[in-house]
């Protein structure tokens, strides 16, 4: 489903005129935004199968950070791993990165750890990443991520995860924001969409059932 098709389904259950484009009315530029809220909800309630991406990250000989350009801020990392040391690297401490770096004499390696130390630039979609021990050679790095997506602009946007349920979820909040008593209640509507959302998620965490298993530490 399309962004635009989103906002049209939004307005066709509102009973309002189907548009060409989201900037068409004042309207549909308000659908837009609840559309867009609705979307930045349903992924931030589960990491999506679809949302899962691996991404490279070049560590250079000597050096210790690395950077990740085109994230959303709200991205999560599920694992890091070395490919050429066939090796999982671990989530590492700001206590003992700055012990690695200044404190003790650690031998440059292979690198075992790593932490997240903000974005480098000042839109939040570069991240940048320390590694301690130092590594001695050039080696890429794969972090397995969830990496939600930027705001909806243009309507041929894919809405990447349950389309009907961002939907749903839209479709409860342009009632409850006109106050309108005549039709469906937001609150039922709004338990509508939870309810869509929660099957949504069963079906897609199904596919990542040891996901969902909770094991004794």
């Amino acid at each position: 489903m399309t962004y635009l098709e989103a906002i049209n389904k939004v307005l066709r259950r509102l009973r309002e005129d189907e548009v060409a484009a989201p900037s068409t009315s004042a309207y549909s530029k308000l659908i837009g935004e609840l559309v867009n809220d609705a979307n930045r909800m349903v992924e931030d309630a589960w990491d999506w199968g679809e949302l899962r991406s691996i991404r490279p990250l070049s560590l250079f000989a000597n050096s210790g950070y690395g950077t990740i350009t085109s994230l959303n801020e709200n991205f999560k990392v599920l694992g890091v791993y070395n490919p050429a040391d066939k090796s999982e690297l671990n989530r590492g401490t700001e206590k003992e990165y700055y012990s690695s770096v200044y404190l003790e004499d650690t031998q440059k390696g292979r690198p075992t750890n790593y932490l997240f130390k903000g974005y480098a630039d000042v839109d939040n979609t570069t991240a940048a990443f320390n590694f301690y021990p130092t590594t001695d050679k050039t080696v890429t790095i794969l972090f397995d991520i969830v990496d939600r997506s930027p705001e909806l602009t243009i309507g041929s946007s894919d809405i990447r995860t349950s389309g009907l349920s961002v939907v749903q979820l839209a479709h409860a909040m342009a009632v409850e924001e006109r106050g309108e008593t005549g039709g469906t209640p937001a609150a039922q509507l709004y338990a509508t969409a939870r309810s869509t959302l929660s099957d949504a998620i069963a079906y897609d965490a199904a596919r990542y059932p040891t996901e969902t298993v909770w094991c004794s530490v």
